[in-house]
């Protein structure tokens, strides 16, 4: 790490217990993320081209 001046960076994501609850909340109520575009695998550099510079309004989805 040293040698590379790596960075390490340490995230929380919440307990289990957390994660079910939200599970729950997401199948009860039937929800769905927003889908800005959808682009094919072959055009992934123009996917991260418009996240980049689009400021896209939902998920940038890059489908194999």
């Amino acid at each position: 790490m040293f040698t590379r001046q790596a960075t390490l960076r340490c995230i929380s994501i919440g307990s289990r217990a957390d994660l079910e609850a939200l599970v729950r909340v997401v199948d009860a109520h039937s929800l769905h993320p927003v889908i800005d575009r959808i682009f094919p695998f072959d055009d992934a550099k123009a996917a991260f081209t418009h996240y980049f510079e689009g400021a896209p309004v939902g998920k940038v989805v890059i489908r194999h």
